[in-house]
């Protein structure tokens, strides 16, 4: 059984603590200060507890994330994917905090657990509210040592657990490196992966997860952090408060923690594993024992890593993908508390020779070391690098979150060491690590290869970390942001719009925030729905030709651009439209903008960069031709919106676009964009750190006057009474099955029961694993891993879609199927309680603010705004029409649109196997 419940905390009234930045609180037997490294400062309880916190007053929100350090390293045998699975239990509830998943829903918290070879993390972000902070700690204080951890809980979760595993086991890629990984370690963990085995997750006895969940999850081998907006005193009486009455173990006997001793032998030959599965891609692998993440070394496996593996200017990918002989490519180290692997691949399309591209594979990583990487692919890598870690710290919620890999390697504070060591690493350091770990004989892909003189490459330990970061105080603290309220009335008040000549439209919102960070995002539209007729595969193509390359710069000169400006940008778009995404900072958003404005204006449609394009997407097409998941959402788009084949909104099946892909040309892209772009009918939003005025005047240069030669208007949403059917989809050797069902329904999202069937669909299919079908068939029944519901309304149209979705072992369809059908029944039949509907409603009006505190969803709804002229009174009015509604409005609205007989159900998977 677990621990018992401790009844009695301590409890202090006076005297609690001094400001947080004094290192030593007056209270000393209670709370030890420690190191502070920009902005974040630690703390250690009596009973062994590290605490974090990182105040950010510019996100309305707070992340509470507790770490554990145990994960598939520490497992023994037998034990595989027993951190996992106690991952998932540790969700099924306390006595005190019997349903979890509901509370998480109803603060509209954004929660999730992960486990990792090193350690396993629960997080909850939620709305800034003191109330919500000491509920937050209090679920993890309790969960800690009272989680249930039951026979009962095990029999459900293990299925879902399994469930899991399927998936994995669908992708070719996802098993493969499985695979590879298991012939590098020979007895090191590393080589399992985190999941398990199916016999071990199956058959793990009870008594022995008990066991595992006493020993680790202790406060003694954990570490908490709170970051976001909250008040440092009050948040440090809480924790004491919450977790000081835990009492530090007894570390004697069976219960104490080794530190795991197990090191791989230095591996004196190259290892090949072959796995043969049903399929449509190739693929070739190569894994290369690398240092541990916190040696001084790792640095430099990082810059090497980005110099072979990124995308265009890698040398896997000139060396591959521009010579046809790999569709896709790529390189990652994965920085561990020990000995770690890196490891490289290339996709090879099936008709293509798997053995050339190995060879052409083994040519380039022996290149690397007689010929080393330049000066300027140094410094690509250090750009790209840096600027991910410097984005990551502007959010108190990222760095929340990573800061569990940083303590699981050793100590929170190799974070920043680790950006310092990028700043500083040179090419000789860059080249001595080719030239230790690319070695053929380090390598596991591989067959034997006889050999009178090893060449060995011996894999350091991890350094002392106590004196590694003994004394290390950090660069400068990132500017702080401002306190920003996320109501719709206070984001109307501060965002302005206009019109451009051209029709285009902007809105702006500035405001501090933390490290001056920006976010943009835009839409141009085009086209009619009889212009657009046959041009799906062009437009598709010409959208996703502006990021390879402009009249003045190569892909690979845009891609340095924009990692120098610290930003980060996506665009792309299909037949009607093109969209852009920029996050950057205040100081760079200027440039970044005229640069966005050079990638939509002038694309340069480079040929050899077009032949790549095709590659990619032929291969990937290719891959998902036997996948449960594409292949049904393919059959249930098809059945729902039966649109002729050529229109704008038509979906094709795969074979039709791997057609289409094969005889599309450059000059039909070419000439599409030429035809069609134009920002008569586009919009964007801003918001963040910026300068309005200057954003105005560059966003107009660069589309105040763009006309496109062809009309352009929206291509209607129709509604469609459509007939129900069950459509099956064979998909021969695929362990995971997919399930897919719904029904059109005809009405917008002005239709005066829109908000009902909003908190109708969240409290069926919505929330964090507290829905009715969650609870049913996650939960209850064991037979999901993945299951929800959707809900749609087009804003102008009167046309809507219930959705609900799936993903299952194919032997489990027939109750799946059942029990969804009950559930719906259920709510139709007997609607919902007052007590479900006061928490969904607390729930997901607490969601809509977490999400408008993110910048990038905010910018995302204003934009959207602009292109149905609407406001975010519009927010606010569905959001007052959603707290007044009551069970019998809400059942009545569902009766009204939703009915059982008229679902359409698609499955797809291999069923043809008997079921067990």
């Amino acid at each position: 059984m677990p621990c018992s419940v401790f009844s009695s905390r301590p409890m202090f009234t006076s005297l609690l603590f001094v400001a947080a930045t004094v290192a030593t609180p007056l209270c000393a037997q209670d709370v030890t200060g420690g190191a502070t490294v920009e902005g974040i400062t630690e703390y250690t309880l009596p009973n062994g507890l590290q605490v974090l916190l990182f105040p950010d007053a510019s996100k309305p929100t707070t992340t509470v994330n507790i770490t554990y350090f145990v994960g598939s390293r520490h497992e023994a045998y037998g034990e595989t994917g027993m951190a996992h699975l106690l991952e998932h239990l540790v969700f099924k509830g306390t006595p005190n905090h019997p349903d979890i998943p509901q509370e998480l829903t109803e603060r509209g918290a954004r929660p999730n657990g992960t486990t990792w070879f090193d350690r396993t993390n629960y997080f909850e972000t939620f709305p800034a509210t003191d109330e919500n902070l000491e509920w937050a700690l209090d679920l993890e204080a309790d969960r800690m040592i009272n989680s249930f951890i039951s026979a009962d809980d095990l029999a459900s979760e293990m299925t879902v657990v399994r469930n899991e595993m399927e998936a994995g086991e669908n992708s070719p890629f996802a098993i493969l490196m499985q695979r590879t990984l298991s012939t590098a370690y020979l007895w090191h963990n590393y080589g399992n992966s985190t999941i398990g085995a199916r016999s071990d997750v199956e058959n793990v006895p009870i008594g022995r997860l008990q066991d595992f969940y006493r020993k680790y999850y202790q406060p003694d081998n954990s570490m908490l952090v709170v970051a976001g907006r909250f008040d440092e005193q009050r948040a440090l009486e809480l924790i004491v408060e919450k977790f000081g009455g835990i009492p530090r173990p007894d570390r004697t006997g069976a219960n104490y923690i080794y530190q795991t001793y197990t090191r791989e032998p230095t591996q004196d030959g190259e290892r090949r594993v072959s796995l043969r599965r049903v399929g449509d891609t190739q693929f070739v692998m190569a894994s290369h024992h690398v240092p541990p993440g916190s040696h001084e070394e790792f640095a430099a496996v990082s810059i090497l890593s980005h110099a072979l593996g990124n995308q265009p200017s890698g040398r896997l990918h000139k060396g591959l993908v521009e010579t046809g002989k790999a569709a896709r490519v790529g390189a990652f180290p994965f920085q561990l508390r020990e000995a770690g692997p890196l490891l490289l691949f290339a996709e090879v399309r099936k008709d293509s020779s798997l053995d050339g591209a190995w060879n052409s594979m083994q040519e380039i990583l022996a290149d690397v070391v007689t010929n080393p990487i330049t000066d300027e692919e140094l410094e690509r890598a250090r750009q790209a690098l840096l600027r991910t870690i410097e984005l990551t710290f502007n959010n108190s919620e990222r760095i929340a979150l990573q800061l569990s890999e940083w303590a699981a390697m050793g100590d929170w504070r190799l974070f920043f060491i680790h950006r310092d060591r990028i700043k500083d690493v040179g090419l000789e350091q860059v080249r001595r690590a080719a030239a230790l770990y690319l070695k053929p004989q380090n390598r596991t892909l591989g067959f034997f290869i006889p050999t009178d003189e090893p060449d060995r490459a011996e894999i350091p330990t991890a350094p002392d970390i106590v004196a590694l970061v003994d004394d290390y105080a950090g660069g400068e603290e990132v500017a702080m942001g401002e306190v920003f309220d996320p109501s719709p009335a206070n984001i109307e008040s501060r965002t302005s719009r206009m019109t451009l000549p051209s029709g285009f439209k902007l809105a702006l919102l500035p405001k501090d925030t933390r490290g001056e960070t920006v976010f943009a995002t835009f839409r141009v539209l085009f086209g009619t729905e009889s212009s657009l007729m046959h041009k799906g595969d062009a437009g598709s193509l010409a959208a996703a030709m502006l990021m390879r390359g402009t009249k003045q710069r190569t892909r690979q000169e845009i891609t340095d651009e924009f990692a120098r400006l610290k930003a980060q940008v996506s665009i792309g778009g299909g037949v009607s439209s093109a969209t852009g995404r920029i996050e950057t900072t205040r100081e760079n958003l200027p440039a970044v903008l005229r640069l966005v404005g050079e990638v939509m204006r002038e694309p340069a449609f480079d040929s050899a960069e077009f032949e790549q394009l095709k590659q990619e997407r032929l291969a990937s097409l290719e891959a998902a031709r036997s996948q449960p998941n594409a292949l049904g959402s393919i059959a249930f788009s098809r059945h729902l919106a039966p649109w002729p084949k050529g229109h704008p909104r038509y979906t094709a099946t795969i074979g039709e676009d791997i057609e289409g892909l094969q005889n599309a040309t450059l000059e039909d892209a070419q000439a599409f964009y030429t035809d069609f772009y134009g920002a008569k009918r586009g919009h964007m939003a801003v918001v963040g750190d910026f300068e309005p005025d200057l954003v105005t005047e560059i966003v107009s240069d660069i589309f105040g006057d763009w006309q496109a030669p062809m009309a352009s208007e929206r291509v209607a949403s129709v509604y469609r009474d459509i007939s129900a059917e069950r459509l099956s989809i064979e998909t021969p050797d695929k362990a995971q099955a997919f399930f897919v069902a719904g029904m059109n329904l005809n009405l917008g999202d002005d239709h005066p029961d829109y908000p009902a069937l909003v908190l109708a669909n969240y409290m069926l299919g919505g929330g964090f694993l507290n829905s009715r079908l969650a609870t049913r068939i996650r939960q209850k029944d064991g037979l999901s891993y993945g299951i929800g519901s959707r809900f749609t309304a087009h804003p102008t149209d009167g046309n809507g879609q219930f959705t609900t979705f799936a993903i299952y072992a194919p032997e489990n369809v027939g109750p799946l199927e059942a029990a969804f059908k009950e559930e719906i029944t259920r709510a139709l039949e007997d609607g919902f309680t007052d007590e479900e509907v006061a928490a969904a409603k607390a729930g997901y009006l607490d969601s809509r603010g977490v999400s408008r505190a993110q910048d990038a969803s905010l910018a995302s709804m204003l934009s959207q705004h602009l292109y149905f002229n609407r406001t975010m009174d519009w927010d606010a009015t569905v959001e007052n029409r959603i707290a007044d509604l009551t069970p019998s409005i809400i059942a009545q609205a569902m009766r009204r649109h939703i009915d059982v007989d008229k679902i359409t159900v698609v499955v797809a998977g291999d069923f043809s196997q008997p079921v067990p």
